[in-house]
């Protein structure tokens, strides 16, 4: 599908007029399922569990968040692209399925333009580099000290092959001029487990899978990937604070549904999750977690997607990023 196509099908699902009548026909009567392709106890999973009972109370049904695991999210997107257009399977998104993937693995089993109805952006965060307790580095420029003096020994967990952890390792490698490792899980449950546990060494993990274990101290952080210090970890450095000016790594979450989705059905869950998003706890959960900005218009996360698959598959071509590193 052309761009302005795209743009046009997605800008229609978020405008359309639709009567009273057909919006309350609008959001199934059976179950829904939110599908993160991620294992429990990851960014996604995390904020998927904090919509999913309040969808649950607007809609009058029973909201699940099912874990398809594996290949970067890759597996669990395929299978909401493959699935009906009813609503009742829905993707929690994020950068990894519509903007990373596409452009690091050769075979993605889906297009992400084609195959899927964007409904709403639910909230971006910048990554945050966390290591276990027992580290002794508590800086980047010890770590990156630590890196140039054991070159291929210190090792960095992601979410997966070509996940934003994995890219962020990568972009860092080379900024630092370092020689690390890369041990990709299927999630970053699996991987702060390991991490805690010292199997692992550190990780650009994203705030909302990181920041339980900061908070109790079972993790330490060293830096985050925003140009700005996010509100919720206000005494960490930027990378660019640390001496690593341009690093800007962030992160985002929406929620889409197969290709073909009713329009009416996109506008009522937009103005759905919108209101979820402005819930007082919910803010307060999300801020803790570093996310925010979410809601607005179907079309502003249509192009969303469309501005960070381009800027992503730049980076990832000029920095010779690849999948399998």
């Amino acid at each position: 599908m052309l761009r302005r196509d795209f743009l046009r099908a997605v800008g229609a699902s978020g405008c359309a007029a639709v009567a009273g009548s057909a919006i309350a026909q609008a959001i199934p009567k059976g179950p829904v399922r939110i599908i993160v392709g991620f294992a429990p106890g990851g960014g996604t999973d995390v904020l998927a569990r904090v919509i999913a009972p309040k969808l649950s109370t607007l809609w009058n049904t029973q909201v699940i968040v099912e874990n398809r695991a594996g290949a970067t999210g890759m597996i669990g997107a395929d299978y909401v692209a493959k699935s009906a257009p009813d609503g009742m399977t829905l993707l929690l998104a994020n950068l990894n399925t519509h903007a990373l993937a596409p452009a690091l693995f050769p075979h993605v089993p889906y297009d992400v333009q084609r195959d899927f109805t964007p409904i709403v952006h639910i909230g971006s965060t910048p990554n945050i580099l966390v290591g276990n307790t027992n580290q002794g580095p508590r800086s980047v420029a010890e770590l990156v000290a630590l890196c140039k003096s054991k070159p291929g020994q210190v090792s960095f967990g992601s979410a997966g092959n070509g996940s934003i952890q994995h890219l962020a390792l990568e972009l860092f490698k080379i900024a630092a001029g370092i020689n690390a490792v890369h041990v990709p899980y299927k999630g970053s449950g699996a991987m702060l487990t390991d991490l805690i546990g010292g199997q692992v060494n550190y990780s650009f993990d994203t705030m909302p899978s990181a920041g339980p274990h900061i908070q109790n101290g079972k993790l330490i952080a060293l830096a985050q990937t925003g140009k700005v210090r996010s509100k919720a970890y206000p005494n960490v450095p930027t990378m660019e604070e640390a001496g690593y000016p341009g690093y800007d790594v962030g992160f985002w979450y929406g929620l889409a549904g197969p290709k073909k989705l009713p329009a009416a059905m996109v506008q009522q869950m937009n103005a759905d999750v919108g209101k979820v998003l402005a819930m007082p706890d919910v803010v307060d959960k999300f801020e803790r977690a570093g996310t925010g900005d979410g809601g607005g218009s179907v079309q502003k996360f249509a192009q969303m997607i469309e501005v960070d698959a381009k800027k992503w598959a730049k980076v990832i071509k000029e920095a010779n990023v690849k999948a399998d590193s």
